[in-house]
């Protein structure tokens, strides 16, 4: 009976030491965060695996100086003693995770991501993500193995696993050899720089933004909200686009196919003033060609440019569509027609025979001996009797 008392005061009291603990911290990270904001965001990450940590190291503390060190009496104080030692080691994992995930924050704060040339920011941010998760997961490993050893059979398990070790590392990389893959292929994704968070990409014919690289897979937010999911060994084996991969300026093309009547120079004039209307257009590039006219069509090409992906996509459409309108308002006769020419079968169509002009518009005609040479080079002749002839 005074065992039980004993216990019941010590914890009692590790669960006051508790709570004037936290209490403590807590004020002080809260003076502390009236001026650093570092400390605000340490309070908030650590807050629940600190005070959990100090009360399974308390009550373990009285646990061990309430309960006698006697096996005969009390068997069961060791397996209390050794699950109270694996949650400690337990919540030190989780709390080393959180620190080294403060950490890793902190840095990221001196690269904003809201501000226009934002490239090396996307970098930096792409990578501490990778090595956060790949942080995270060797601690969690680390605080395993620890586990493991608490257990008296691990140690003498331990020599025969080693002398196997070259048959299981064999047997492990065959079974693992994609997923050791895409995690190679994170890392390689991560500092290689060639897709970053937030970077345009165009994969499998599909247009989005980079949301998440992880250690094996790839997230691609398209741009009709979908997500496209694909192994990080994808971006290493497989040729795709990168539309910000070093600034996120581009330039687009809107076509079109008219008719021969149309005019560009009153077209070009319409296209500045319309250009001159939004604010998508980065003002770097405006031209209007005139690219081709074959086959009853004139194909003009307007190229603009604008500050990034989505900007581009809604100047192109605008174009497009203030284009269209002003031709159907202004130049009817520029629209696209089909030309068919009815012919009467019955009544020959007589026929007008000229001077040919074939000869002086020849590129090899008589004259030119020098130009078909170039292409033909001499030719050999011989000397042919007369008789022979």
């Amino acid at each position: 009976m005074d065992i039980l008392l004993r216990l019941l005061v010590a914890v009692g009291f590790a669960l006051l030491v508790t709570a004037v603990a936290a209490l403590v911290l807590h004020l002080v990270f809260r003076a502390l965060a009236r001026r650093e904001r570092w400390a605000a965001v340490l309070s908030r990450r650590t807050k629940h695996p600190t005070r959990t940590m100090l009360l399974v190291a308390l009550l373990w503390a009285a646990f061990a100086s309430s309960i006698p060190d006697h096996a005969d009496q009390y068997p069961w104080r060791d397996e209390v003693s050794h699950t109270f030692l694996i949650a400690t080691i337990g919540v030190g994992t989780w709390l080393a995770c959180e620190i080294a995930i403060f950490l890793e924050s902190l840095g990221l704060h001196r690269y904003r991501v809201d501000v226009p040339d934002n490239r090396v920011a996307r970098r930096i941010r792409t990578q501490v993500l990778v090595l956060r998760r790949l942080t995270v997961a060797v601690l969690v490993i680390i605080g395993l193995g620890a586990i493991l050893l608490t257990f008296p059979g691990v140690e003498a398990a331990g020599a025969s696993v080693l002398a196997s070790a070259g048959l299981i590392s064999v047997i492990a990389g065959l079974a693992a050899q994609s997923t050791l893959g895409n995690v190679f292929a994170g890392m390689q994704l991560a500092f290689s720089g060639s897709i970053r968070v937030d970077d345009v990409v165009v994969v499998e014919q599909q247009w989005g933004r980079i949301e998440e690289i992880t250690l094996t897979y790839v997230v691609v937010h398209l741009w009709d909200d979908r997500r496209f999911v694909l192994p990080s060994t994808y971006f290493t084996s497989t040729p795709f686009e990168n539309w910000t991969r070093t600034n996120s300026e581009l330039l687009g093309a809107v076509e079109f196919d008219l008719d021969w009547r149309v005019r560009p120079s009153d077209m070009r004039a319409e296209l500045e003033r319309v250009l001159d209307r939004t604010e998508l257009w980065d003002r770097r590039v405006q031209v209007l060609q005139v690219t081709d006219a074959v086959q009853g069509f004139v194909h003009i090409r307007v190229l603009v440019t604008a500050h990034d992906a989505p900007s581009l996509f809604d100047l192109r459409c605008y174009v497009r569509e203030e284009l269209v309108a002003w031709i159907q308002r202004t130049h009817p006769d520029a629209l696209p027609v089909q030309r068919v020419l009815m012919v009467d079968a019955a009544e020959p169509v007589p026929t007008r025979r000229g001077a040919s002009t074939a000869s002086s518009s020849a590129l090899f005609s008589p004259g030119q001996d020098e130009r078909g040479a170039l292409f033909t080079g001499p030719i050999q002749t011989s000397d042919i009797p007369p008789s022979e002839r």
